[in-house]
């Protein structure tokens, strides 16, 4: 089977420069909040929308500080990283009724890290039948919703 397959909110990060700073201080260092997709800031930690998400509602769970490993959180930052988690899930079943959670953190580019500096927890819910062949086959992910509108939905709940 030869036929093309359409996934244009890819092209943009493709093509696009890649950034030499990091991304998580970059975006946590301004006030679009929206634009940015960062849907709540804590004490220590914030919760981040991937702009390139494996599932829609794909979120990031991230200290403020750039560090790259949980062996150099500080007490506060590691509770507010579990408690920004449970809150995210929470609004996620809240919002998009998933059917299960892949949550994880790759620690170094060995283990997968795209940013291996600033530690970050994924947190992406998941439905029976959401890995179909258009991601086993066609190595292309469809994100049936546009970013921004996971974000307000999230954005709301988020905020209770």
């Amino acid at each position: 089977m030869n036929r093309p397959l359409w996934a244009p909110w890819r092209i943009k990060y493709i093509r696009s420069e890649k950034e030499n700073e990091c991304f998580l201080c970059r975006v946590l260092s301004e006030d679009s909040d929206r634009e940015n997709l960062i849907l709540f800031r804590g004490e220590c930690c914030a919760v981040v929308m991937n702009r390139y998400p494996y599932n829609n509602g794909h979120l990031m769970v991230c200290p403020n500080r750039h560090i790259a490993d949980f062996a150099n959180l500080t007490p506060e930052e590691d509770r507010e990283m579990c408690e920004l988690n449970r809150r995210a899930i929470a609004a996620l079943r809240a919002v998009m009724q998933p059917e299960g959670f892949n949550i994880g953190t790759n620690i170094g580019t060995a283990a997968g890290a795209g940013l291996k500096d600033h530690l970050h927890r994924h947190i992406v819910p998941r439905w029976v039948g959401d890995t179909n062949f258009m991601a086993v086959i066609g190595d292309t992910h469809v994100v049936p919703e546009a970013l921004t509108q996971t974000y307000d939905l999230l954005l709301t709940e988020l905020k209770k």
